[in-house]
């Protein structure tokens, strides 16, 4: 993914900043406790360490898929459940926003009560969720069953990266981390595909039980290879504050979703922004009082986080809102089924993958350094969705052009944000620094598709005035009059999903801007890595890890 040079602070590569590497525990059972900051290098290794890497990677992909499989299957869900516009969007939504609210407190139960003991829990209920998601009869009871699933979802991402960090040591992690990465983006970007093909062969249902099979083998998989490790001294659970910040980002995406259908100054839209901020509010005040707090809100003190931050939001709000815009426009606009959609957009999943693996990144950090390589790869992110909205509306070629740049953006843009979030984070608090890492994935994914589902809304009702009343784009072309009124629905779509992709391309790029510069600016002043809501109290003694794998028996 990235080099293990970095000429800058800020360009740790994943793996000197990730979660365990120089922290204490990062050893393999059996091994010597390493003290924080010292080499694991000569440790004993975990035997079957990359059966176990293939088996997390397995459940890793599942969970990932989840995030846009269901995007290819908008056309389904309105005509066979009867699902407006904001019901599709929750249905894609619920399962980010729980998964995102959770991640933080996931990763500290995990640390806290034991990575395995946490890994399997998240596979049974993300198997359940997918078996109550397959069998749903309504739109609320889909929406229920995804948030199930993203309770398990957000077990399963803290926990397969604490053990990949667990079981591999510190001259092989970069290369594990890379792989666990790699799947990661390939899981992101090819759920249309998956979504495609199956519903090309299945009803929309089988797009969700196919999940099943996966994690039973990858509860017996787990139950008979990964060991298990945990954290005595690690903080209590923050229950409160997952509460409060899980109804704070859902009211406020309520919002978003239905500020189009109800109009934003409507009462029932303004509640619910109000509310979402206040709760936010009160989630603030929470953390800041409290000893044990699920985002320890001094690393908002450094630059370099926070820069880091509003690039990773951004990137995951432009991938899957682009993603979500693309699917619509392939489909009803240029009308491809599902599977041949799918089968479109897998060039960003190819270019992320073949680039990630032939290190792209790894090559171009060193020599960037850190600011600038986030910027060139956010502006080529940004202008994937504007060569797709201004130059793909007609025909695929273009489409193609664009998804091909957007994942070479992908490619250099996320390894390198990756290792500026960990760096910021001291080491001692490098699980809640992964935690922090996947919410903020999860966040600008349903982030995404809200709000650029929300322009996509809008703009076609302004377009289109007599189609305003519709829930759904098929349902205005029932209710057209005639082939000549259709084409006119078809193109005012086709507009509304430019000035989505125009919006989300805006964002990205904005974002970029934003984390190069906060990032220069840290790297002007000399601020060390890995100090930021660093408690001197608090760090560990290295003398006596507070981190060590669980003996076996």
């Amino acid at each position: 993914m990235t080099s293990s040079s970095s000429p800058t602070a800020a360009s740790t590569p994943p793996g000197a900043g990730t979660p365990g590497a120089g922290t204490p525990g990062a050893g393999t059972p059996g091994a010597g406790t390493p003290g924080a900051g010292t080499s694991d290098a000569g440790t004993q290794r975990h035997p079957q360490r990359w059966l176990v890497l293939g088996v997390i990677c397995l459940a890793q992909l599942t969970v990932l898929l989840d995030n846009t499989v269901l995007n290819v299957a908008v056309p389904s869900l309105t005509t066979e459940l009867h699902a407006t516009g904001a019901d599709v969007q929750w249905m894609i939504n619920a399962y980010s926003l729980v998964q995102s609210g959770l991640l933080l407190t996931a990763g500290s139960s995990a640390d806290r009560y034991g990575r395995k003991k946490m890994l399997l829990a998240g596979l049974a209920l993300f198997g359940a969720g997918s078996l109550a998601a397959g069998l749903a009869q309504s739109p609320g009871q889909l929406i229920a069953a995804r948030a199930g699933m993203g309770v398990g979802g957000a077990l399963l991402m803290t926990t397969t990266l604490a053990v990949v960090v667990q079981i591999f040591a510190e001259d092989e992690r970069v290369r594990a981390i890379g792989l666990w990465a790699t799947v990661s983006s390939l899981g992101v970007a090819t759920g249309p595909l998956v979504g495609g093909f199956v519903l090309d062969h299945f009803w929309w249902g089988a797009i969700f039980l196919v999940n099943i099979p996966v994690a039973l083998l990858a509860l017996v998989a787990v139950a008979a290879l990964v060991p298990e490790s945990k954290s005595p001294a690690g903080g209590r659970p923050d229950v409160p504050g997952a509460l409060l910040s899980t109804l704070g980002m859902s009211s406020v995406v309520y919002a978003i979703i239905s500020g189009p259908e109800h109009g934003w100054t409507s009462a029932g839209v303004l509640l619910a922004a109000g509310a979402g901020v206040v709760v936010l509010a009160l989630f603030v005040g929470w953390e800041l009082r409290i000893p044990y707090p699920m985002l320890d809100l001094r690393f908002f003190r450094d630059e370099r986080f926070v820069g880091a931050v509003a690039g990773s939001i951004l990137v995951t709000f432009g991938m899957a809102g682009s993603l979500y815009l693309l699917t619509q426009h392939l489909q009803f606009v240029l009308g491809y089924g599902p599977l041949e959609a799918g089968l479109r957009t897998a060039p960003l999943a190819v270019t992320v993958v073949v680039l990630n693996v032939a290190g792209a990144g790894a090559r171009l950090l060193p020599r960037l350094g850190t600011p600038v390589t986030i910027a060139f790869g956010m502006a080529l992110i940004a202008a994937g969705p504007a060569v797709i909205g201004c130059l793909g509306s007609e025909s695929y070629p273009w489409t193609l052009v664009g998804l091909v740049v957007m994942g070479a953006g992908i490619a250099l843009a996320g390894p390198a944000m990756a290792a500026a979030i960990m760096s910021a984070i001291p080491p001692e608090k490098a699980g809640v620094g992964a935690g922090i890492n996947g919410m903020l994935g999860e966040f600008g994914n349903g982030l995404g598709v809200a709000v650029l589902g929300a322009v996509l809304t809008s703009r076609f009702a302004a377009l289109f005035p007599a189609a305003a009343g519709a829930v759904s784009l098929p349902a205005a072309m029932a209710a057209a009059d005639g082939a000549q009124e259709r084409a006119r629905i078809r193109h005012a779509f086709a507009s509304a999903l430019q000035s989505g992709q125009l919006v989300g391309a805006a964002a990205v790029l904005a974002g970029g801007l934003l984390a190069a510069v906060l990032l220069r600016r840290a790297e002007a002043r000399g601020d060390r890595p890995g100090r930021a809501g660093a408690d001197p109290q608090q760090v560990p003694d290295q003398r006596n890890p507070s981190c060590a794998p669980v003996p076996p028996g």
